[in-house]
């Protein structure tokens, strides 16, 4: 009977041990914020108060808990989702006792609260995976996921919330963890804009050329009825002196008569305001003056003909650097160089974009979002648009921006990107090759 009542306490002992261990596994705790986190994020640091499930009795930890919060859109518009990264980067405290945790037993959720511009909470949620952690050994990273949309333009903060880790260990349990001091200081900002409507403006000449000092009659729709608009000459980018104003009608409509003298026009638009701009403009359209030829000339006349807008790369494959088992981290390497063309010579820009699948291997799977690159482009001199680089960042499933160029009233050139790959392995992934898929669109 002795004997029974010895074993009966020594398994109440380890039961307890397994329990307080499990509880303190999150207390206080801060886990490694994922590869790429946008350039606007920073870690910030904040007091928390974790309860331990009762069951533990282990009392209330108050500690100091380091967390990052970053998005997959630094600068959204209103109506757009938002992808909300939470992630614990360092923890407070270590596994108190000698008994070692299994894996996958954690299983994180939380919020983000937001601020500025609009308020409210991102719930977030994460996966049900932790490496084993050994006796008196440091807590592993934990990141955490959510989306909201965007309902007002303006500066919108982001600050880290309350958080709970349930683990399923022998039993269901709950520690949540509190702000002391709400709200904790933001970790990540986004601009967001308004949702601007389609420029619909049109414009149309009744011929494409004439003598200096014809007369052209523009026809103008979809401008704001009974606006002044302003109909000018072009020479390239530059407007010349043949401009002329008028109001249009109650639908929106104009017909002005526009009499050319500049010998150097090559096109007419019509924009509404003081200057020219693009999403409150139409044009240009093409008009050419037709200057008499002398007696005795010839005259010479030469095209300049359209291209298009190509994409080629210098190779179709990338070795990242080995990373060890049982240490983790960055696998680096460099995208192979992408050649843009843009020689279709009008006014559009033009965006590339990528996105990347699972990387899989024997071995299991490393999750898309934890590819991250940093963008570079360089435009070939003389090129008539500038090329700006994507946001160094995450590129996941959902997709980033590599390169882009702006609209403009001409735009082209040949230009090269590039990019610095990391891939955040976690510490534990088991040996093997990973590949995955990295898509690129130019459009």
């Amino acid at each position: 009977m002795a004997l029974t009542r010895s074993r009966a306490a020594a398994r109440r002992r380890r039961w307890t041990a397994v329990l307080g261990a499990t509880a303190l596994a999150v207390a206080g705790g801060a886990l490694a914020a994922p590869a790429g986190a946008t350039t606007t994020s920073q870690p910030v640091e904040f007091q928390t108060r974790c309860v331990p499930p009762p069951i533990a009795g282990i009392p209330p930890i108050t500690g100091s808990t380091t967390a990052e919060i970053t998005v997959d859109k630094a600068s959204p518009k209103v109506g757009e989702t938002v992808t909300v990264t939470y992630t614990i980067t360092k923890p407070a405290a270590s596994n108190p006792v000698d008994l070692a945790l299994p894996a996958d037993i954690m299983t994180p959720s939380g919020k983000v609260v937001l601020g500025g511009a609009q308020s409210g909470a991102v719930t977030v949620n994460g996966p049900k995976k932790n490496p084993p952690v050994p006796g008196k050994g440091s807590f592993p990273a934990f990141s955490m996921t959510g989306t909201f949309t965007v309902t007002q333009a303006g500066s919108i903060t982001l600050s880290p919330g309350d958080y709970n880790i349930h683990t399923s260990y022998l039993m269901e349990l709950d520690t949540p963890c509190t702000v002391l001091t709400p709200p904790a200081p933001v970790s990540e900002t986004v601009v967001a804009s308004p949702v601007t409507s389609p420029n619909t403006r049109a414009l149309a000449l009744d011929t494409a050329s004439g003598d200096p000092g014809v007369r052209v009659t523009a026809n103008g729709s979809g401008f704001t009825p009974l606006t002044e608009v302003t109909v000018v000459g072009r020479a390239g980018a530059a407007e010349t002196a043949d401009r002329m104003t008028v109001t249009t009608d109650s639908e929106g409509s104009f017909a002005a008569r526009l009499k050319v003298n500049d010998v150097a026009t090559t096109g007419i638009v019509a924009y509404e305001g003081a200057a020219w701009d693009p999403d409150k403009g139409a044009g240009p359209a093409a008009y050419k003056v037709v200057v008499p030829a002398p007696p005795n000339s010839q005259t010479i006349t030469a095209a300049v003909t359209a291209g298009e807008l190509s994409m080629t790369q210098a190779g179709d494959a990338v070795q990242l650097s080995s990373v060890d088992f049982g240490q983790g981290g960055a696998a680096t390497g460099d995208l192979r160089t992408v050649t843009v063309k843009d020689f279709r010579g009008g006014p559009a820009g033009w965006s590339l974009t990528g996105k990347v699948t699972d990387f899989t291997g024997t071995g299991g799977s490393i999750g898309a979002g934890n590819l991250s690159w940093t963008p570079a482009c360089t435009a070939k001199a003389g090129s008539p648009s500038a090329c700006a680089a994507g946001s160094s960042g995450p590129v996941g499933s959902g997709g980033a921006t590599l390169a882009s160029t702006p609209n403009g009233a001409l735009t082209g050139g040949e230009f090269t990107i590039d990019a610095g790959l990391s891939l955040d392995v976690p510490a534990f992934t088991a040996p093997g090759s990973y590949a995955g898929v990295l898509t690129l669109t130019l459009s």
